[in-house]
C-alpha cells in the first residue's frame, strides 16, 4: 500500500504530534466524556462496525522492503520491545503481573494475551492508570471540576481558529459520527480529535456501551470483590493533554481530518502490532509513516516527553508501594511499558524483576 498525500500541507511537528495522539486517542478521560455524548448520538451512530483499514507493514513488504527492514532495525532496538504480559517478582513477594492495554473495545484485545486471564483471576488487586473511570459519575464530576483543561474560556469556539474549509472538513467529519459541530465547538482541540479519529466499529461499540479493556478490567474487579485502585486521577491525564499548545492541537486536528482513510491503516497495524505483542514496532511505524508525509524535523519531543515519560515515572513511583503487597495485576497503556523510560525499566530499577510471559 501507499501513504496517501493529506490534502493540506502543515508542520512536520503538527503531522508527527497527530500520530502520537492517535496512539493515546483512546486516552481514558476522552473514553470516559464519550459516555454523555454517545447518549446524544447513540441513534445515529453507523450500523456498520466491521473495522477497516490495511496493515501498513504488510504493503510495504511489496512496495518498500528497505524501509520496512529499516523499521524492523529502529524496533529492534528498543529495550523491552516485545510481550504485553510480565511477571514482576520480588524477594518475598507472591507474584504480580503487569499487562500493556489498548484503550478499545476490539474483542481480540478484550480476550487478553495467553496467561492474562489466569493472572487476573489469581490477584488480589488490581491497578489500572485512573479507577474513576468505573463510576461515570464520579469522572464527569471530574472532567466538569476542570473546565478550563477541556473547554475554550468565555465566548471562544474551535469556529474562532478555523478557515472556512478547514471548518467544513470537521463538520463532515462529525457528521459522519452523528455528532453536530455545535455539540463540541466549545471543546478544545484534542478532544474534539478524539471523535473523528475514532475507527467507525470503535465509535459504535462504544456508543452501544461496550467497555475497552481498561474499563472491562476495573469493572470486573469491582464486581469480582478485587481492591482496585489508580495511578493516576483524570484532571492529572487531562492537564498533560492539555499543557501542549493549542496551536499544535489545532494543526494536528486538521491533519487528523486531511488524512482521511490513512488514520484507519495507522490503527489497524497498531492493532495487529499489539496483538503480535510486538510493542516496540509500534512508534517506528508512525514516525515512518509521518516521515513519509512531512518529511523533515518531525519534533515530537514534547508529546513523548509529557504524554509517556513524565506519565511513566509518576505511574513507576505509585505502583511501587503497591507492587510491594504482591498479587497485583497491573493495566496500563501498552505504549507506557517499552523503552529505556518505560514502565518495565523503571520497575526493575526499582528492585524487581520483571520477564516476559510467553
Amino acid at each position: 500500500m501507499t501513504i496517501t498525500e493529506p490534502v493540506r500541507t502543515v508542520s512536520a511537528k503538527a503531522t508527527d504530534g497527530l500520530l502520537w495522539l492517535i496512539a493515546f486517542i483512546h486516552v481514558l478521560t476522552v473514553a470516559s466524556l464519550l459516555v454523555v455524548l454517545l447518549s446524544v448520538s447513540q441513534a445515529e451512530a453507523a450500523e456498520d462496525a466491521a473495522c477497516g483499514g490495511s496493515n501498513i507493514l504488510a504493503g510495504l513488504e511489496q512496495s518498500d522492503p528497505v524501509r520496512l527492514a529499516a523499521i524492523r532495525r529502529e524496533a529492534d532496538a528498543v529495550p523491552n520491545g516485545r510481550g504485553l504480559l510480565w511477571k514482576i517478582e520480588g524477594q518475598g513477594l507472591a507474584p504480580s503481573f503487569l499487562l500493556g492495554t489498548m484503550h478499545v473495545t476490539d474483542p481480540r484485545v478484550l480476550a487478553m494475551p495467553v496467561g492474562g486471564a489466569e493472572a487476573y483471576a489469581g490477584a488480589r488487586t488490581v491497578v489500572v492508570e485512573s479507577d474513576e473511570i468505573v463510576d461515570e459519575k464520579r469522572a464527569s464530576a471530574a472532567i466538569m471540576m476542570r473546565p478550563d483543561l477541556t473547554m475554550f474560556a468565555g465566548s471562544k469556539t474551535i469556529n474562532d481558529f478555523l478557515e472556512p474549509k478547514d471548518r467544513a472538513l470537521l463538520e463532515n467529519g462529525l457528521k459522519a459520527r452523528g455528532i453536530p459541530l455545535p455539540l463540541v465547538a466549545k471543546m478544545k482541540p484534542w478532544m474534539i480529535a478524539s471523535f473523528v479519529a475514532l475507527p467507525a466499529c470503535e465509535f459504535t461499540r462504544k456508543a452501544a456501551g461496550a467497555s475497552f479493556l481498561d474499563k472491562k478490567l476495573a469493572e470486573d474487579a469491582v464486581s469480582q470483590g478485587k481492591t482496585l485502585k489508580g495511578l493516576e486521577s483524570l484532571v492529572e491525564q487531562l492537564s498533560a493533554m492539555d499543557s501542549l499548545p493549542v496551536e499544535w492541537h489545532l494543526k494536528a486536528l486538521i491533519e487528523t481530518l486531511a488524512l482521511g482513510k490513512t488514520i484507519d491503516d495507522v490503527l489497524a497495524t497498531m492493532t495487529d502490532l499489539y496483538l503480535a505483542g510486538d510493542t516496540g514496532m509500534i512508534m517506528p511505524m508512525m514516525r515512518s509513516v509521518a516521515e513519509k508525509i512531512s518529511p523533515g524535523d518531525l519534533g515530537y519531543a514534547d508529546f513523548e516527553q509529557r504524554i509517556i515519560i513524565d506519565r511513566n515515572r509518576i505511574m513507576a513511583v505509585r505502583a511501587e508501594p503497591i507492587l510491594k503487597e504482591g498479587n497485583v495485576f497491573m493495566a496500563v497503556g501498552a505504549l507506557h511499558l517499552p523503552g529505556k523510560e518505560g514502565l518495565v525499566e523503571l520497575l526493575r530499577q526499582q528492585g524487581f524483576s520483571l520477564t516476559p510471559v510467553k
